[in-house]
Formats: C-alpha cells, structure tokens, sequence
C-alpha cells in the first residue's frame, strides 16, 4: 500500500495545528494546577498536653480524616505520595470535660502543616474519651530481632537488656492485658560481633499509656560457630506395655553447630533423642522415626544419622 505523502505547505499545517495543541494543553494545565481543590486525606492521632492526673481512654479509631483545601499542584502531590499522614491533638481541655472537639483546633492542626495546606474540616469533629481508675505494672522487655550474619556466625546466648523491666502506667483496660512490651526491631547485616545498642521502648499505639523508663540497653551476643559430633543414646517412649524393645542401631549421631568458646560445654547429656512406639501401633511403620525432645539453646542440629531405625519387640 502506498504511503501518502504530505506536501510541504499540509505538513506546515500540522506544525501549526500540533504547537496549538501542546500551548493549549499546556494553558489548561497551568489554569489546573493553580486553581483551589478540596481534598480528603486519612491522619493518624497523637496526642499531646496530656492531662497528668487523669487515665483516659479513647472510644473511637486513631484515625481522621482531614478536609484540605489545596492547589491542584499540591493535591497531585498528595496523590503520589499518598503515606498516611499524623496531626497532633491537643488533650488539654479533658481536664475539665471527657471530649475534644476539631474544630476548636483548626488553628493548632493547621500548624502542622505548610502554608499552602488550610485544613477546613476534621471528621468525625468530636473524640470522646472514657475516664476510668490508673494502675502500675511492671512487664519485661523483649527484643525483636531483624538481623543477618557473616557465615558460620550466630546469635551464641541470651539476648540481655538493662533494664530487664519497665513500669507502665494507664487506665485498667489498657494495662490488664499487657503482659510485655517489645523493643523496635533491632536490625544488622553481615554481623560477626556482639551487639550492643539503646534501642527505644514501643509503645504498641497507646498514647494513653506512660512508660518509665522510656529506652532500654540491649546487648546480644553474636559468636562463631563450628560442627562437632556427638554421640546420644536413644530412648524409647510408648514401651511399657512391653517385656522388651531393642532398638538397632541404639545411639544416634548428631551433627551440631555450637559456638566455639562452648564447644566442650556440650556433651551427650545435654541431648535426649527418642523414638515413639506409638507409631508402630498405629500406623504398623517397620522403622521408627528419631526425634530430638532435648537440645541446649542456641544450637543448631545439621544432621541426624540415622533418621529412623530398626526394633524388636517382646510383648
């Protein structure tokens, strides 16, 4: 098929026609980005100027949503970068009363965010809280780890934190089913040495919930590690009922990798390998699984041989 092929005075009409519609295009964009919009976006609630003598209790979600008025420079913005955002509430007037109302904080809210952002509206427009009796705990700390380690290191013991507990203060409901509270995540890559850090208390959301102290000292220790084999005897379970079992072969051998500065702490003794006649009365199975119900902590079994083995039985 041929192509058609435009003279010189039809192409200089497109020209034309093509910059008309970019400098349209263009035109309306700027006319759009400047003109004012009103838009919606979701915060969450911190609260500040808590009142001291008073335990509270929110009775509605943590978060809002906020009616901006913005260019549409800045709502095409928002829209990319669409992370939840947090605005501050001050709780100072439940000294006197159990709700906030928002818009007697546009002022405050509209603070925290830049000139070009003017908040119009939150919603819902009132918090109520629920006022009840404060209690003290003490719960220990736990240390989520998130860390990764340089080949045949490890972590070796117990992760150690100073202090070992922290002393919450809120309202019963709050307080009644904490048990513990965790650390943020403690992270690493290509570790090959102890860790040591001051790592922040989480508070798990709860603005209504103090905590004392607020930071704690976290040490774990991270060690080499290298094999040794031991040898452990095998016990059986389910074997009462029994005049006699033999097992064959009547040792197990463990492959292990244990940190070097214990590697003569651990003997055969410190492992308890079993197999479970139960299995061979109910499912008839003619060898008997090895299962390890004992093993120290922080070691890490490579290798069970064998994995099954041979018996007889006397009833």
């Amino acid at each position: 098929m041929r192509q058609r092929r435009f003279n010189k005075i039809q192409r200089r009409k497109i020209n034309i026609f093509l910059r008309c519609l970019i400098i349209s295009f263009v035109a309306w964009l700027l006319i759009a980005v400047s003109n004012q919009y009103t838009f919606t976006i979701k915060a969450g609630i911190q609260y500040v100027n808590l009142p001291e003598n008073r335990a509270f209790h929110p009775l509605q979600s943590d978060t809002v949503n906020i009616k901006i008025k913005m260019s549409g420079w800045h709502v095409l913005m928002s829209k990319l970068n669409a992370d939840t955002a947090n605005i501050q509430v001050d709780l100072s007037g439940l000294n006197t009363r159990n709700f906030i109302v928002f818009s007697n904080q546009i002022g405050f809210i509209n603070k925290q965010f830049s000139n070009e952002k003017r908040v119009i509206a939150v919603s819902p427009d009132t918090l109520f809280f629920d006022f009840s009796r404060q209690i003290q705990k003490k719960v220990p700390i736990r240390v989520p780890t998130a860390i990764s380690f340089k080949k045949q290191f490890s972590i070796i013991g117990d992760t150690r934190t100073n202090p070992s507990m922290v002393t919450i203060t809120g309202p019963t409901e709050d307080i009644r089913n904490i048990e513990y509270l965790e650390t943020d995540t403690i992270r690493g890559e290509q570790v090959f040495t102890d860790i040591r850090t001051i790592a922040r208390i989480n508070t798990r959301n709860k603005a209504n919930i103090t905590i004392y102290p607020r930071m704690t000292e976290v040490v774990i220790p991270v060690g080499e590690l290298t094999e040794k084999i031991i040898e452990v005897p095998i016990k059986t379970i389910n074997a009462s009922r029994y005049t006699s079992v033999r097992i064959i072969p009547s040792k197990v051998m463990l492959t292990v990798m244990v940190s070097l500065k214990d590697y003569a702490k651990w003997t055969s003794s410190d492992f308890e390998a079993v197999v479970d006649l139960k299995h061979w009365e109910d499912k008839h199975v003619k060898s008997l699984p090895v299962r390890i119900v004992k093993m120290p902590d922080f070691v890490q079994i490579v290798k069970i041989e064998p994995q099954n083995v041979d018996f007889f039985i006397r009833k």
